[in-house]
């Protein structure tokens, strides 16, 4: 039976898939609210949306955002370089998941294939969904491959795990912007998704009608562990930097 968040946030709304997150949340008839950095950008989204400004990287700036939801998306991505990816994908998560405090919600989080590959960039994602699990929330975590690089006819999802993809290229999989979109909405709602982490790419065929019966194939994370059931163990917490162990104990995580 599907449990369905009546109040959602899109982080990183005015991307390039969180415009889609938007339309598709809005959609399916949740109240949905726009998290933008300036109301000017929020020009080329649904009139139904509802825009608050807000800055990803302070917290403090975030409470009117957060306020009353129960349903996260964040589609939101930092446009390279390690500082950048440390300010925006782990800082973003850190920063919603801190304004959040004790109110309930459900997170689906959009970070990248390949995420488990040794990169300073990737590194950040990767810890990223950590702060995720650690928060003990129900949560869907998509790591979708290349986008848009699909041809008009790979519309058939493929829901992977363990990582396995990482050449870096287009060869790891292609998927559609919209279809991410949508996954990332349906994750807030669907039973069969919850603490569930995927690879996301699409092979020739038509879309799927019902996403239940692909999440539900998948294995769920164990309960209390940082990194997703499949993935390589190659990040010890005891080598990551302290700012990133104090935030994920005060998380409630133990090492």
């Amino acid at each position: 039976m599907e449990t369905s968040p009546s109040d959602v946030l899109v982080v990183g709304a005015t991307g390039s898939v969180g415009r889609l997150a938007v339309e598709e949340s809005l959609r399916r008839g949740h109240r949905t609210r726009a998290l933008v950095r300036s109301s000017r950008r929020a020009r080329d989204l649904p009139a139904d949306a509802h825009v608050v400004v807000g800055d990803l990287t302070r917290a403090e700036t975030l409470a009117e955002a957060v306020d009353g939801v129960d349903g996260v998306v964040f589609t939101h991505g930092s446009h390279g370089g390690a500082r950048d990816a440390e300010l925006v994908d782990y800082g973003a998560v850190r920063n919603v998941l801190q304004a959040l405090g004790d109110r309930p919600a459900r997170i689906a989080l959009m970070t990248s294939i390949g995420v488990t590959r040794h990169r300073p960039a990737l590194d950040w994602k990767r810890r990223g969904e950590r702060l995720v699990r650690a928060s003990g929330r129900p949560y869907t975590i998509v790591r979708p491959g290349w986008f848009g690089y699909n041809d008009p006819d790979e519309l058939s999802l493929v829901m992977l795990q363990g990582d396995h993809r990482q050449s870096g290229t287009p060869a790891d999989g292609v998927i559609s912007r919209r279809q991410i979109a949508q996954v990332l909405v349906d994750g807030l709602t669907s039973p069969a998704a919850e603490r569930k982490t995927l690879e996301l790419v699409a092979e020739r065929g038509p879309a799927p009608a019902d996403l239940d019966p692909l999440f539900a194939t998948l294995r769920t994370d164990t309960q209390g562990e940082l990194d997703a059931v499949l993935d390589p163990d190659n990040m010890p917490l005891s080598q990551e930097p302290d700012t990133v162990q104090q935030d994920l104990a005060s998380l409630g995580h133990r090492a």
